[in-house]
């Protein structure tokens, strides 16, 4: 049983630099898949996907050991290319390990990331890597449709994934961790279509008139948004003068994890009801999107409270804000505008880049909470490939530059 007496991974890390911080290490549990579980093996080899986040479509091993996954989207396309991947190669005895991800939508873009513990991760070498071209049925080639993986397996099994995996059992892990910390509140938002917890938490002055709402996680694959999400959040909670000052007048709603199902299946983009979770905001046919729905009706309604803000935290190929244009009215007005120059200012050497557009008719949460509240709504962008490091240094900076502006605008 060439699986048998290897530990399942049910967490996962909180990572930084690709390594994870004491106190959010992944829960390791002692339980041992079957080699029934494996997606496929062969007399010296297994590959598996029994894990949180674990996901492909099909494996097969050669005689000579050469492994070959293709990987496909969960739904039918059209769908957002974030093609992911996570899996875990076993062997039987040390060995080199040549992998194919071919991918039947897409292609490839996530660069690849091992562990043997599924805290620690280490981008694969260069000369690791190869990605290569498809011949199509008419002749031509199609760039970037297959990677060559080479990676060593050693002793214990080698997770290999598209991303760090940070699934339910991290955020379990850091809410832990900072629930009763400086006024946080945690509680139960709503569950999933499959019956997650999708929890929230409060931080700031619950008699507060001013209410800011963040929200992670609508797309499963996007982790470096989570990496700068978690950080802006703990720089919110942080025991200093300002962070004070803005918990005293402000409260924050964050619902840092909106899609549960999708990150533990593994999903490129929708959650189980085959919806782009940010393509909903306004039809809010699904029990996630209608959590936000009411969070954010809840708060209007009340003659006491006033939304003043919505950040989306996401990932894309690149660091940038999508924006409300400074043209159509806010309130508080001109935010935007006076909140990045801030954070251009925290950030020598680092260009803040912004894309200010306003679709209408577009059911996306930006849009939604601009037409519906009025109030500055931007969708946080992080890049894929990123700097682990600097990520960390994004989300403190722009939340310290979020305080500064929120409390230089006048009291509504």
């Amino acid at each position: 049983m060439l699986i048998r007496n290897i530990p399942i991974l049910v967490g996962a890390a909180l990572a930084s630099a690709c390594v994870a911080p004491p106190g959010e290490r992944p829960d390791i549990a002692s339980a041992t898949p079957d080699v029934s579980d494996a997606r496929c093996a062969n007399a010296g080899m297994a590959i598996d996907t029994s894990f949180p986040a674990g996901a492909l479509a099909r494996c097969d091993i050669s005689s000579d050991g050469r492994v070959k996954i293709t990987l496909s989207p969960e739904d039918e396309p059209p769908i957002n290319c974030s093609p992911w991947y996570a899996f875990r190669v076993h062997s039987s005895v040390p060995r080199n390990v040549r992998i194919e991800l071919d991918y039947t939508e897409c292609g490839h873009r996530y660069w690849p990331k091992t562990s043997t513990d599924g805290a620690d991760w280490t981008p694969l070498e260069s000369d690791h890597v190869s990605v290569g071209k498809r011949r199509l049925p008419d002749g031509s080639e199609e760039e970037g449709a297959s990677a060559i993986l080479t990676v060593t397996i050693g002793e214990d099994p080698l997770f290999v994934s598209a991303q760090e995996i940070f699934v339910p059992a991290t955020y379990d892990a850091w809410l832990d961790r900072i629930e009763g910390t400086q006024g946080v509140t945690r509680f139960e938002l709503g569950r999933s279509a499959e019956g997650r917890l999708i929890e929230a938490i409060t931080i700031g002055n619950p008699s507060a008139r001013e209410h800011v709402v963040l929200v992670g996680r609508q797309h499963p694959p996007e982790v470096t948004g989570a990496l700068a999400m978690l950080p802006f959040m703990e720089t919110l909670m942080a025991d200093t003068p300002l962070a004070r000052a803005f918990r005293e007048r402000f409260l924050v709603t964050a619902v840092p994890l909106l899609n549960p199902d999708g990150v533990v299946h593994g999903y490129w983009r929708h959650n189980t009801g085959g919806v782009d979770l940010n393509r909903d905001w306004g039809p809010f046919t699904q029990p996630e999107t209608r959590l936000m729905e009411r969070l954010m009706a809840d708060i209007d309604k009340d003659p006491d409270k006033e939304l003043r803000l919505l950040l989306d935290f996401h990932s894309t190929n690149r660091d940038v804000f999508y924006t409300i244009p400074d043209e159509l009215p806010t309130d508080p007005p001109l935010f935007t505008r006076n909140w990045l120059a801030r954070y251009q200012d925290r950030m020598p050497g680092y260009e803040v880049e912004r894309d200010a557009q306003h679709e209408p008719d577009r059911p996306i949460s930006k849009g939604y909470s601009y037409e519906t509240y009025g109030i500055p709504a931007i969708t946080f962008e992080i890049g894929d490939n990123t700097d682990r490091e600097l990520i960390r240094r994004i989300g403190v900076e722009s939340a310290i530059a979020m305080m500064e502006e929120l409390l230089a605008t006048a009291a509504p």
